[in-house]
């Protein structure tokens, strides 16, 4: 059976696609097959490359201080929290946008991997051309800048061009490309990290907060209009609230918030795939 896993966008709450992935590395669950917008396109990017969830999570906490650190931790991960710092450079005054060239370099700078022929499992990476709104869909050639453009959030990030287009966040026009498989595996999976709001709450939020809510509100609302169509087979909605797009600081409260619905989909993988393998093991 193919498996197809599609991965979506959320900034920060992206990282829990981490735990998504440690648990099909747990039940030996492999994609055959691997769609990702934004955060989604890079997680997904490091592990069709031949890293294992578990190693994309050590990676990624190495880049900031968690609650549990002690100082030998912190000095331990210094150099790599300074490359992070450095990785990030401010387009500015030409358009006062963050370039995310060498925060896609940096993530991969272990990894020899540099076009998408090169991956061990076949990635989908989504983008959007600002200037015509199509959906753009990279899998062959050059990796890195796929994935800078899939990331180019609008008024956060500078755009990307790539061959004449200018390309941004993929998650304007698909934020959980899962419709990508479809016709391309026999059992799809997909993650949506984007549910972010608390409702009930009336505090007015900033102005680059309200950008960004007012994004991710159309975001959701094209997703469940495509969810209304076609389902996959299983989709995976953690509930993270309090953690905003850009709120790395909150790297701890991802995991924790995502934690069960990543159980739940353990119970719901074992149900189709393990129980299959081995029936004689049914109580």
């Amino acid at each position: 059976m193919k498996i197809g896993l599609a991965l979506g966008g959320g900034g920060v709450r992206g990282f829990a696609h981490t735990l998504i992935l440690e648990t099909l590395d747990d039940l030996g669950i492999k994609p055959s097959i691997i769609a990702g917008t934004s955060m989604g396109a890079i997680i997904g990017a490091l592990y069709a490359s031949g890293m294992s969830g578990k190693e994309i999570k050590e990676r990624i906490s190495k880049l900031f201080v968690l609650k549990d650190d002690t100082w030998r931790d912190i000095l331990a991960k210094k150099d790599d929290m300074l490359k992070l710092l450095t990785a990030f450079s401010v387009e500015f005054p030409r358009s006062g946008f963050i370039n995310t060239q060498g925060f896609v370099e940096y993530l991969f700078s272990e990894i020899k991997k540099r076009t998408f022929e090169e991956l061990r499992i076949p990635l989908l990476v989504i983008a959007t051309d600002y200037w015509t709104a199509e959906e753009i869909v990279f899998e062959s050639d050059d990796l890195l800048p796929a994935l800078q453009a899939s990331m180019a959030v609008p008024g956060v990030f500078a755009p990307a061009s790539i061959g004449g287009r200018v390309l941004v966040d993929g998650g304007v026009v698909n934020l959980v490309p899962y419709d990508h498989l479809l016709d391309r595996a026999d059992f799809i999976i997909a993650v949506d990290v984007s549910k972010a709001r608390n409702p009930g709450k009336n505090q007015v939020p900033g102005a680059l907060e309200s950008v960004l809510g007012a994004f991710n509100i159309m975001q959701a609302s094209a997703l469940a209009e495509k969810m209304k169509h076609r389902k996959p087979d299983i989709y995976v909605q953690p509930e993270i609230e309090g953690v905003r797009m850009l709120d790395f600081r909150k790297i701890e409260e991802v995991f924790l918030q995502a934690a069960p619905a990543v159980d739940l989909l353990r119970k719901q993988l074992k149900g189709v795939f393990v129980e299959q393998r081995h029936p004689a093991d049914r109580p």
